[in-house]
């Protein structure tokens, strides 16, 4: 991945083999970028490149990350739940969004349309941080499919682990195993991922045997 601002603003985020290629998306959206990276520093924020992606910090906190789409460009805020979305710009970038709300810009007219919306969600964001404010994590309401439970009766060690994940690492693996109707196909992904629970770690979370 990236690991440089300006080279992801030139070549992307190094996470496909399109990077550095002229068809990176990166390049479709490069006055829209431009501009949404002017207007979040003009806030005050410290720019780091974070997950292949320039990442604006205030203080040692994460407050929003700027990156593309394939039809857009987007602004994603790390504690977007909390902001007051008066202006209606914010979104859940998937169903299963807890946390997180972006904005989605397909001109550099919304933008500047927007500007003052946009900088009164920054700062938001920032005052979140000054205020120590944290996301209260959701207890996951999606059930324990048979196939887990019967492992974990074989696997207390299983069930330990798995319960001492936290909340957000739970629902991951819930909603895994949850999403095929087959049982076989349940049990096949609950395998799969047995060491990287026993090892207290997220299904997405980046793990070495």
């Amino acid at each position: 991945m990236t690991k440089d601002v300006e080279t992801y603003f030139q070549e992307g985020c190094g996470r496909c083999s399109l990077g550095g290629t002229p068809d990176c998306k990166v390049h479709k959206w490069q006055e829209e970028l431009q501009l949404l990276r002017n207007l979040i520093l003009d806030c005050g924020l410290i720019e780091v490149s974070k997950w292949g992606v320039p990442c604006y910090m205030f203080g040692k906190s994460n407050v929003l990350l700027l990156s593309t789409l394939k039809d857009c460009t987007t602004i994603g805020f790390m504690k977007g739940v909390l902001l007051d979305n008066a202006s209606g710009l914010l979104e859940k970038q998937g169903e299963n969004s807890n946390t997180g709300r972006i904005i989605r810009f397909t001109s550099t007219n919304q933008i500047v349309k927007h500007t003052d919306q946009i900088k009164d969600l920054i700062f938001q964001a920032i005052e979140i941080e000054k205020q120590g404010l944290k996301v209260e994590p959701k207890k996951s309401t999606d059930p324990i499919p048979d196939e887990l439970e019967a492992e974990f009766d074989k696997s207390p060690e299983l069930k330990k682990a798995f319960y001492a994940l936290t909340p957000g690492r739970q629902r991951g693996y819930l909603i895994h195993f949850n999403q095929p109707k087959n049982s076989v196909t349940k049990i096949s992904r609950i395998e799969k991922c047995k060491e990287k629970i026993l090892n207290g770690v997220g299904m997405h979370d980046h793990y070495k045997c």
